[in-house]
C-alpha cells in the first residue's frame, strides 16, 4: 500500500520533524493541526491545516478539530469495497493513508503532585484516540504511528519500497495502537475511579484513594519463557508500561543463558533485598529466601561473609551486590555454581572472569536515585496476589525502621553495636518468608529459618543451619518477623546462644514473653510493626 496522504497531529514533538521531512521527500501530502502544523511551516515543510481539509474550523479551544467525517471517513473507508469508494467520492472524502498521533500527556499530568482535577480532565484526549482507533481498525488500508520510536522503521520501509508499507507492518502498528489506547484508557479509569468526589469538592483538590473503584493493569511482554515454575507450566515475563528506575524490569543482561521463570522471581527477591542496604552488601537467594546476607568493607568481604551462612544452599543460587563488582569479588564468586549474578556495574576484570562461564546470567541494574515516590525510588507502591477470580492489593511493605523507632522493653539494654546488628537482622527478616527467624552478628546472617508454620520450628531450623555451617550463635542477635505468641520461642533462641531479640510485639502474652527474656538474660527490642511475607 503506497502512502500518498498523511495526517500528523502530536503532543510530543520528538522526531516529528524528521518524519515529516522524510514523508515530504517521498511526495506525501501532509495534513496537520495547531502547533504541529505551525512547527512544520516554521521549518518550510509544506502542510495543509485539517480545518482547510475538512472545511470546518477548529473550535471550543481545540476540543473539536479532527472529529469530522472527512477525517474519519478518510481513515475508515475501505479501498476494496466499491460502495465505500462510491460514498467517499459522493461526499468528497479523500483517503488518509498514514496517521501519526500521540496523545495528550494524561499520565504525566496526573503524576504531578500539584495536579488538579481540572488539569487532569483537560488532558484527556478525545480526538486523538478516536482517530487512532479508526486507523487501527482499518489497518489493511492505513498505517498508524503512536510512538516516536516507530518513525525510523516506517520511514526506512517507505524509502526501501517506493513509498509503500507492508501488510505485516501495518498490522503490527495496529496492534501497538490498540495497546496504547488500552493503556491510556486504563490510566484515566484508574485515576478517576480513585477520586472521592464529595471530599474533592470540599477540599478543592483531588482526594485520592490508593485503591480505585476499578483497577486496570497494563503490562508489556518482555519475553516468553521456556516454562514456568515447573516444566509442565507455560510462562512469560511482563513489565510495567513505565517500569520504575532501578527495578528488575530495567535489567540489562550482559551474558548467559535465557532467564527462567524461577531465575526472574529469585533475582527480584535478591535485588530488592540488597538495594535496601546503604553500605557494601551481598545477598544470596535460594528459592525466594535469602540464605546469606552480609555487609562488608567491600564487595569481596560482603560476599565472603554472606557465603558462610549457608554455603550448601548458596550452590546454584542468585547472588546480588549493591555496588560495582570488581575482579577480586568476581574471582571469589566464580569458584561456586551461580545461576544469576546481579550488580549495578562490573569492572572489565569482573566481566572477563565470567566470560569463561558463559552460562552464568549476568544482570546489570542501575541503583535507583532518591525520590519522593516509591516509583522514583525503584520500589513498588502496591503489591498484588492473584486469588480465585480475584486479586488482593495492598500498599507495599516499604517501611524503613530507624533506631529512634525502637523500644527496649527488658531490663538488659543492647549495646550500640548490638542495636546496629538488630536493625540489620530486622531488615533481612523483611525479605524472608514467614514465619521468619534470622540470627545475625557482626553485619552478617548466621542462621535463617524460613517459611515454617511454627515460629519455634523456624528458630530451631535457623540454629541447625548455623551449626551445619560451623557458625557460633553465642552472643548473636535475632529478628522475628512477627511477635512471639508464647515464651517457648524465646527459650529456644536463648538456648541457641542469642543475646538480643527484635520483634514487633503486640501479643496478648507480651508480658510473659518479656519476663522470659529477662529471666534468660536477653535484651528485647520491639518495633511496633511486623514483616509477614507470604
Amino acid at each position: 500500500m503506497t502512502i500518498k496522504r498523511a495526517l500528523i497531529s502530536v503532543s510530543d514533538k520528538t522526531g516529528v520533524l524528521e518524519l515529516a521531512q522524510s514523508l515530504h521527500q517521498l511526495g506525501v501530502e501532509i495534513l496537520s493541526t495547531g502547533g504541529t502544523a505551525k512547527l512544520f511551516r516554521d521549518h518550510q515543510i509544506p502542510v495543509k491545516e485539517v480545518s482547510d481539509f475538512t472545511g470546518f474550523p477548529e473550535m471550543l479551544d481545540g476540543r473539536v478539530k479532527t472529529l469530522h467525517p472527512k477525517v474519519h471517513g478518510g481513515l475508515l473507508g475501505r479501498r476494496d469495497l466499491p460502495e465505500h469508494v462510491a460514498a467517499m467520492q459522493q461526499y468528497g472524502i479523500e483517503n488518509i493513508d498514514l496517521l501519526a498521533v500521540n496523545l495528550y500527556p494524561f499520565e504525566a499530568t496526573v503524576a504531578k503532585a500539584n495536579c488538579t482535577l481540572e488539569d487532569a480532565i483537560e488532558n484527556i484526549d478525545i480526538g486523538g484516540p478516536a482517530m487512532v482507533r479508526s486507523a487501527a481498525k482499518n489497518w489493511n488500508d492505513v498505517a498508524v504511528l503512536t510512538d516516536a520510536a516507530q518513525y525510523v522503521e516506517v520511514v526506512n520501509e517507505l524509502q526501501a519500497n517506493n513509498g509503500a508499507v507492508s501488510k505485516a507492518t501495518r498490522f503490527k502498528l495496529s496492534v501497538a495502537a490498540f495497546n496504547r489506547i488500552a493503556q491510556y484508557d486504563a490510566a484515566i479509569s484508574n485515576y478517576l475511579s480513585a477520586i472521592d468526589f464529595a471530599e474533592t469538592e470540599t477540599a478543592g483538590k483531588p482526594v485520592m484513594s490508593q485503591f480505585p473503584g476499578q483497577m486496570n493493569s497494563s503490562f508489556v511482554k518482555v519475553q516468553d519463557l521456556r516454562y514456568g515454575e515447573n516444566s509442565h507450566q507455560q510462562a512469560a515475563f511482563y513489565r510495567d508500561v513505565y517500569p520504575a528506575p532501578g527495578s528488575l524490569a530495567t535489567a540489562q543482561q550482559l551474558q548467559g543463558k535465557e532467564l527462567s521463570y524461577n531465575n526472574i522471581a529469585d533475582a527480584d527477591a535478591a535485588w530488592e533485598a540488597v538495594k535496601s542496604f546503604t553500605g557494601p552488601a551481598c545477598v544470596i537467594v535460594k528459592h525466594a529466601n535469602p540464605c546469606g546476607v552480609a555487609l562488608g568493607a567491600n564487595a569481596l568481604e560482603a560476599y565472603s561473609k554472606a557465603l558462610k551462612t549457608d554455603p550448601t544452599s548458596a550452590f546454584g543460587g542468585i547472588i546480588a551486590f549493591n555496588g560495582t563488582l570488581d575482579g577480586a569479588a568476581a574471582e571469589a564468586v566464580s569458584k561456586q555454581f551461580v545461576e544469576v549474578l546481579i550488580a549495578p556495574d562490573f569492572t572489565p576484570e569482573a566481566l572477563a572472569i565470567f566470560t569463561a562461564k558463559a552460562n552464568v546470567r549476568v544482570l546489570k541494574i542501575a541503583l535507583p536515585q532518591s525520590g519522593n515516590t516509591a516509583w522514583e525510588q525503584g520500589r513498588n507502591a502496591v503489591d498484588s496476589k492473584r486469588v480465585g477470580s480475584g486479586i488482593l492489593l495492598q500498599s507495599a511493605d516499604n517501611h524503613e525502621m530507624q533506631l529512634a523507632d525502637l523500644k527496649i522493653v527488658t531490663k538488659l539494654q543492647p549495646t550500640p553495636a548490638q542495636m546496629q546488628d538488630l536493625l540489620f537482622a530486622w531488615n533481612v527478616a523483611k525479605y524472608v518468608k514467614s514465619n521468619a527467624i534470622v540470627f545475625c552478628g557482626n553485619g552478617m546472617t548466621l542462621g535463617v529459618g524460613a517459611g515454617q508454620m511454627s515460629r519455634v520450628d523456624s528458630t530451631k531450623i535457623a540454629a541447625i543451619k548455623a551449626q551445619n555451617a560451623g557458625l557460633s550463635l553465642q552472643g548473636s542477635v535475632v529478628a522475628s518477623d512477627a511477635f512471639f505468641p508464647f515464651r517457648d520461642g524465646v527459650d529456644v533462641l536463648a538456648d541457641a546462644g542469642a543475646s538480643c531479640v527484635i520483634h514487633p510485639g503486640g501479643s496478648m502474652r507480651d508480658e510473659e514473653v518479656i519476663a522470659a527474656a529477662d529471666e534468660r538474660g536477653l535484651a528485647m527490642v520491639v518495633t511496633g510493626i511486623r514483616h509477614f511475607r507470604h
